[in-house]
């Protein structure tokens, strides 16, 4: 039987279509006679007497007012409301028919047989498509599987998506699971509520394979808590984005994402100050250097949404420039002006700076990936050293109103020369921030952003897709996190808190341990921990040491007293030492000239050590 199920469901749609005609072709006939015994309480009466073949004829008038209205183009698996619409305006057309009928001929069609006509052949109709509808889902497509989901969420998204999941091939959602205690034991659009509790016992018996989030105005914190209920349960949980991004009012199952873990280390953020925000931008001309990377183009979706007068990406990377433009270009209600170009070339940027009056400056480009710098200091210090300098010296020639260097907590006692150079970076601006009064100079340091290049997050996902191992360096190792448009719309708004030389902050919140984060990653996937020594679990994580020049955990601060709050909670304000310009200037010129060549290598290194607090050059530096 199964297997004429399934051929039936295989088969052409024409051949479907030929078989409803057929269906019902049998149907309406034993349909009219039962209208005619009900109506005379008589099993032999006559079928409209007073014409020859009325049987036949109400029949043909039946399927032909279907088949005009489109009913038969509906294949039973896209039963909606538009089919119920259509079927309604097919039997209004055929009792009409049988009205016509009865005045214009000498049928004998009492007043009655229309209307229960009409009824009748609506619910053959109705019932007969669902009917078939259930066998063939019940047959088929329980047989090769379907995804079985709960859904967090009883709310009108819940509903929404679990209807779409009803219609779907692929899944089936088999209950709610809600907070509210007034929904949970109830029935909502056909499935049961259950508190958090019931589910996790429920779970094996109900062979639940995946629970969706349907709850897309919750923050952060409380996703958290939700998730973390159902880590023992060892199922993928995957989610629907949030309301801003539904704005078409209707669920579907390609809405369905995974959870991003990002979301989860990342905090409900504060909303910004809209004045600090807009202070360096609004009505300005603004340039992002390394406005291809992952600060940078993150910095110029936050400065195109402040009404700049226009904005310039100054970028090396000729495709992350292409990429980030066309991005831009889309939403921008501004002048989009793409440069490529290198901080090392100070000519280039006075000529920009000039020829398009730049007011303010965000500076991001860097090298920043630690092992790579290690192994190409000269290359490092030149980029992120001297591409500052450069940057900051022809903002100030041409008379920028504003310069904001991006930092690092990488550059607080650092172990690597990218640290180094980043401080040294800082200790630049300081220097020309005590000798001149015109532009402000800002620097304001951070530690990792989620999703970066070069980010755990997406290296995780690879080797989790992969099957494993995720690789750690260290089982201890820290760091602190934030999500990518948090931290530039804080970068903006310390930028506007600057009034000259200032360090500035950024709350991170709690560091992270990196074997946890790895940990979590994994579970939300529906995996499990391989652990060392054990053949049970999914994924393994393996330590591989500490890279060149990488820190088990970083620090923000290199003075914790000389610090001080500012208008915002989550940016503060470093009072740190520094040197004079004509001291830093001369080995800034020094660096400038070299080539690596190891005698230069080791000078720099032996400045580095000297001015940068905390550095000691690593056995790992390349001549390179």
């Amino acid at each position: 039987m199964k297997k004429i199920i399934h051929q039936f469901a295989s088969a052409p749609r024409l051949f479907k279509q030929i078989f409803l005609v057929i269906l019902d072709a049998l149907a309406f006939p034993v349909i009219l006679w039962l209208c005619y015994v009900i109506r005379l309480f008589d099993l032999g009466a006559k079928i409209i007497p007073g014409i020859d073949h009325g049987i036949l004829l109400v029949t043909l008038i039946a399927i032909l007012s279907l088949a005009i209205t489109g009913v038969y183009r509906f294949i039973v698996r896209t039963f909606n409301e538009v089919f119920i619409v259509k079927l309604a305006i097919a039997v209004s057309l055929s009792m009409i028919a049988l009205y016509t009928l009865s005045t214009c001929t000498q049928a004998y069609i009492p007043m009655s047989i229309p209307f229960m006509f009409g009824f009748m052949m609506f619910a053959w109709v109705w019932i007969s498509r669902a009917s078939i509808r259930f066998i063939i889902k019940a047959s088929f497509y329980s047989e090769i599987g379907r995804k079985r989901i709960a859904i967090y969420g009883a709310g009108d998204a819940g509903q929404q998506m679990a209807a779409a999941l009803h219609r779907s091939d692929d899944h089936l959602p088999v209950f709610f699971i809600d907070d509210y205690a007034s929904l949970q034991g109830q029935i909502v659009g056909g499935l049961k509520v259950y508190s958090v509790e019931k589910a996790l016992q429920r779970f094996e018996k109900d062979r639940i394979e995946e629970i969706l989030l349907a709850l897309p105005s919750v923050g952060r914190v409380r996703k958290t808590e939700i998730i973390q209920q159902f880590e023992n349960a060892h199922l993928k949980i995957t989610e629907l984005p949030g309301l801003t991004q539904l704005v078409d009012g209707e669920i579907q199952i390609s809405d369905i994402q995974e959870v991003d873990i990002i979301d989860l280390l990342g905090r409900d953020p504060v909303p910004p100050i809209s004045h600090l925000l807009a202070k360096n931008i609004q009505n300005k001309i603004v340039m992002v250097t390394g406005a291809g990377g992952s600060i940078g183009s993150e910095l110029c979706r936050q400065i195109i949404k402040n009404n700049p007068k226009m904005l310039v990406l100054y970028e090396l990377t000729e495709f992350a420039l292409y990429d980030i433009e066309k991005e831009l270009r889309q939403t921008a209600n501004c002048e989009i002006i793409p440069i490529l170009g290198t901080v090392q070339d100070q000519q280039k940027l006075e000529r920009i700076i000039e020829q398009y009056h730049i007011q303010t400056v965000y500076h991001a480009a860097a090298y920043k990936h630690v092992p790579l710098v290690e192994c190409n200091p000269i290359a490092g210090l030149k980029n992120n050293s001297i591409g500052t300098a450069n940057s900051l010296n022809a903002a100030i020639k041409n008379g920028v109103e504003t310069f904001v260097l991006i930092s690092t907590d990488k550059a607080v006692r650092p172990t690597n020369v990218m640290g180094a150079s980043k401080r040294m970076a800082e200790l630049y601006c300081q220097a020309v921030a005590d000798t001149q009064p015109n532009t402000q100079i800002s620097i304001v340091r951070f530690g990792n952003v989620l999703g970066s290049s070069g980010s755990v997050v997406p290296l995780f996902k690879q080797q989790i897709a992969r099957g494993g191992p995720i690789t750690v360096t260290h089982p201890d190792v820290t760091r602190y996190f934030m999500t990518i448009p948090e931290a530039s719309q804080l970068v903006i708004q310390a930028g506007a808190l600057g009034t000259g030389g200032d360090v500035f902050l950024l709350d991170m919140g709690e560091p992270v341990r990196i074997q946890d984060l790895a940990r979590q990653m994994i579970k939300l996937s529906g995996l499990t921990v391989r652990e060392a020594g054990s053949l049970d679990g999914d994924i393994e994580i393996a330590y591989s040491g500490l890279r060149p020049g990488e820190k088990l955990y970083e620090e923000l601060l290199i003075d914790q007293e000389n610090t001080e709050y500012t208008e915002h909670t989550r940016i503060l304000r470093s009072f740190e030492k520094h040197y004079p310009l004509a001291e830093i200037q001369l080995i800034f010129d020094r660096i400038n000239q070299m080539t690596a060549v190891e005698h230069d290598v080791d000078w720099a290194l032996t400045q580095l050590e000297y001015y940068v607090d905390g550095y000691k050059r690593s056995d790992e530096v390349r001549v390179n």
